[in-house]
């Protein structure tokens, strides 16, 4: 009786399987014809893993568009009823309708400097992005600041360096260093300066231009410690002869007292002054000028052209003295993007010049989130999370990529695939070997439109 049971048991199992067996025979076959040893065919895929998603997921709108925005994308969301700020959800489509694919939490990475307190002073202003206003960017921080015509940031230094790109306008800069070298030189639009940790300098903006200059700082005004603020640099007149008694100061200087009656009792900060003439000269010092100078034309620099765009790099290879900041200025046309790409060790700070852009962060754990950004942005990418920067504007889009490091680096995942054994890449991602020829083995930074 155990026998016979036992029998109609195997009976029962090798009907179902038979039962079975079309669902089973269709997906055999629609495996059997990607087999890896098919040249022009993907490697098998993993039948217990979906293959991703094919829906459509492109901005839904631009800042400009004349629209009531609503978190809806497809079948999901729904209208608002509530109150809603319409200007910060047409600037914001892809945190109020997100992309699917994005998932999992990634701290905030968006800062508009727009929404920085202003500092106003007699001849300009400042505001400035730190971790008090975007917590994540711990690395670095960044000032937007104002000069009018001849007026003066006053003589000052840091404990970190100050690297800057001059948005419009000329700027002239002095300095010394320890050995008591000294240096003066005038940059414009799209030029930078540098000055170390420590070292005394002061900016004036020119009268070449009826406006004045605007720049953004960053690394120690950016400034290369995030928590950083424009408020705490050292300056001449509050933080140091201010409180000097006036016996010591004209001891220090051999002089009398009287000399001195004049010094401000606080800090002067920004201030208007005569603009300083096109030929200044520094004093003549002993001791020589600097070695390395601290500006760098970089509006002189030739672009590199790109698919899609351009770049310019500049790092302590070719600005010598610019040892702990590197960058790239980078347009992308309309339709084009920044590659998918990391940074292996360091934090990347952002400035968006023009243009709009909309940018993917993938963390590790699946995370990933998506944000957009216009013209007065700031960016920022903890190392060494993946991000590509896509053009969705119809004009050409232009930012900063700053870097507290003294070289620029960053790993193309292109590149990467292209550089690794396709039978490898195949089991991966299941890509035909027409696909992976296509891949480029040199970095292409900004690639064009499909």
């Amino acid at each position: 009786m155990a026998g016979g049971l036992s029998t109609a048991l195997i009976s029962l199992l090798f009907a179902a399987i038979a039962a079975t067996s079309p669902t089973v025979d269709f997906v055999d076959s629609e495996y059997s014809s990607v087999t890896p040893s098919s040249t022009s065919a993907a490697a098998s895929p993993n039948p217990t893993v979906p293959y991703a998603s094919d829906d459509p997921n492109g901005v839904l709108w631009l800042p400009s568009s004349d629209i009531i925005p609503t978190p809806e994308r497809g079948a999901l969301g729904a209208s608002v009823l509530g109150p809603q700020n319409i200007p910060i959800d047409l600037m914001n489509a892809d945190l109020l309708a997100p992309p699917t694919t994005d998932n999992g939490d990634i701290p905030n990475v968006k800062w508009p400097m727009g929404l920085s307190h202003n500092r106003l002073q007699t001849g300009g202003w400042a505001r400035q992005q730190n971790i008090e206003v975007l917590p994540i960017a711990t690395e670095m921080a960044g000032v937007n600041m104002r000069l009018e015509p001849g007026a003066i940031r006053e003589l000052h230094w840091h404990k970190t360096s100050e690297w800057a790109y001059i948005l419009k306008g000329n700027v002239q800069v002095t300095s010394i260093n320890p050995d008591g070298q000294n240096f003066i030189g005038t940059v414009g639009s799209g030029d930078l300066w540098y000055f170390p940790a420590g070292i005394p300098h002061s900016l004036q903006a020119t009268g070449d231009t009826p406006d004045g200059a605007e720049f953004l700082l960053a690394s120690s005004e950016i400034f290369d410690t995030g928590a950083f603020s424009e408020d705490s640099t050292f300056l001449i007149s509050l933080d140091w002869l201010a409180h000097v008694p006036k016996e010591v100061i004209a001891k220090n200087f051999q002089t009398d007292i009287s000399a001195f009656n004049n010094i401000p009792s606080k800090e002067l900060y920004i201030f208007p002054a005569i603009p300083p003439p096109d030929n200044q000269q520094a004093p003549e010092s002993p001791q020589g000028t600097v070695p390395h100078p601290f500006t760098y034309p970089l509006s002189q620099v030739p672009i590199t052209p790109l698919n899609g765009g351009s770049i310019k790099i500049v790092d302590s290879t070719v600005f010598t003295v610019s040892i702990t900041i590197a960058a790239a200025e980078v347009t992308v046309e309309p339709g084009a993007m920044r590659e998918l790409h990391w940074h292996p060790t360091q934090d990347e700070w952002d400035f968006f010049l023009q243009g709009n852009a909309r940018m993917t962060l993938f963390a590790s754990s699946s995370n990933a989130r998506t944000w957009d950004f216009q013209a007065g942005d700031v960016g920022y990418v903890p190392a060494p999370y993946g991000h590509y920067v896509e053009n969705i504007g119809n004009t050409t889009l232009k930012f900063l990529e700053v870097f507290r490091t003294n070289v620029y680096q960053d790993v193309s995942l292109a590149q990467w695939l292209a550089l690794t054994p396709p039978e490898l890449v195949k089991a991966h991602l299941g890509l035909s070997d027409e696909t992976i020829a296509t891949m480029k083995k040199t970095k292409q930074v900004v690639v064009g439109p499909a």
